[in-house]
């Protein structure tokens, strides 16, 4: 295994709903943005349906924040993905010692925890 050396494309979905939106949420650049039967209650009803997540403003800072994100990932090479549909089977601990590994070889490590009950790789490091 060799240290990353050159970029990947990478995709960014510009078109998601906000994170407070409803679940049904159809996305603030579509049609029917701010005015589908799914919006009613949103905290973002009134800008969806103001078109202003379609605003060359908006747009100009979702292009930017994709290049950004793009620039600061290109030279990611290899990704490893610990995963298990159970719940202390040990994915944080091996993940914490994979990468304490890795990094104590000198290769540039990386950890991102996704945990939906709460990140445990904090308290691993």
């Amino acid at each position: 295994m060799s240290p990353p050396e050159e970029s990947t494309s990478t995709t960014a979905q510009t078109d998601a709903p906000p994170a407070n939106a409803n679940a049904e949420c159809v996305g603030p650049e579509a049609e029917s943005a701010g005015k589908a039967s799914a919006c009613a209650g949103c905290p973002n009803q009134s800008a969806c349906a103001s078109g202003s997540f379609n605003s060359p403003e908006a747009q100009a800072k979702a292009e930017a924040e994709k290049m950004s994100l793009r620039q600061s990932l290109e030279n990611v090479e290899h990704v490893i993905l610990v995963l298990s549909g159970k719940g202390g089977v040990g994915k944080s601990t091996v993940s914490a010692q994979l990468s304490h590994t890795l990094a104590s070889r000198g290769y540039a490590v990386g950890l991102l925890d996704v945990d939906l009950c709460g990140p445990s790789a904090p308290r691993m490091a």
